[in-house]
């Protein structure tokens, strides 16, 4: 099993081979989408939405996104791992932003790390690549600058932020980005700056021209029936699914179906003490948190 490498996915780019990324938070799913071939593993700032239900991913702290990569790095052997920087962890200095960088790395076990925004991160990214931490960019719909945008909303739709996002797309490749996501724009555009740059692109909600795609796993199990862009498909109903092996194990519970004789467990040794064998003398006095028993 030949390990993913930001090298691997600028080969696959020349070569015509589109690469997968979806997103993981746990060692568990790490395991089963690592196994299933996944190329890249992206361990989103998503989780402060789908993991711990805020309405944004404003909240997450750099401690979190290091605990929930590194348990994802203990799951996975063949994809390329990549950690967010979270909100206000680059945003403040370039010093700070090097240094939460390495964190995520030294202690998280990322391989990589990805950051929102265009041309005005550039000389962060270049410091951060200069320290020996590859960089993936994060362009069009920057879930971080949510209130900034107003919202959620699809971006570069006139031709004056078209061109902004194809500036930044190039001033990000040219700081030393080894891929980009392009994120809620339109296919047109997508396949503009795909075409125009040498390293990867890897699309969520920009069509069908990007060198790859990214999906949120979540969203890709159809874990939230009420979550439903545009961008999304859902290639499982684990919602469905959930839903009817928990009513399933309840109905079993409370008929007192389950456990049967196949899931319990016996001893040939084991001696109950009944009432009416001799009560065992008590020689001493314990407490069980500081109470006498």
């Amino acid at each position: 099993m030949k390990k993913v490498t930001i090298h691997t996915l600028a080969r696959m780019k020349a070569a015509g081979e589109k690469i997968g990324m979806i997103t993981a938070y746990d060692a568990s799913f790490a395991r089963l989408l690592d196994r299933a071939g996944t190329d890249v593993l992206l361990v989103g700032d998503s989780l402060g939405m789908v993991i711990q239900g805020n309405d944004s991913t404003l909240p997450v702290t750099l401690e979190q996104m290091i605990y929930h990569t590194r348990a994802v790095r203990r799951g996975t052997e063949r994809a390329h791992i990549v950690g967010d920087m979270p909100f206000m962890s680059y945003q403040g200095s370039i010093d700070d932003a090097v240094t939460n960088a390495g964190r995520l790395v030294a202690e998280g076990g990322a391989e990589s790390v990805k950051l929102e925004g265009g041309s005005e991160f550039a000389e962060v990214v270049r410091r951060i690549v200069r320290a020996g931490i590859p960089v993936m960019g994060h362009i069009g719909l920057t879930p971080q600058s949510v209130h900034k945008m107003g919202g959620y909303v699809v971006q570069g739709r006139d031709n004056q932020k078209a061109r902004q996002l194809l500036d930044d797309a190039l001033a990000l490749e040219a700081a030393g980005c080894f891929a980009i996501v392009l994120e809620a724009i339109p296919m047109e555009l997508a396949a503009q700056i795909t075409g125009r740059l040498k390293i990867p692109t890897i699309g969520i909600g920009a069509g069908i021209h990007c060198d790859g795609q990214v999906l949120v796993l979540y969203d890709l199990l159809g874990m939230n029936p009420d979550f439903a862009p545009k961008f999304v498909k859902r290639f499982a109903d684990l919602a469905g699914a959930i839903d009817g092996a928990t009513k399933a194990y309840l109905g079993e519970v409370r008929a007192q179906t389950f456990p049967t004789e196949a899931q319990s467990f016996h001893s040939q040794t084991l001696r109950l003490v009944t009432p009416a064998d001799e009560e065992p003398e008590i020689t001493e006095t314990k407490a069980v948190y500081g109470v006498p028993v």
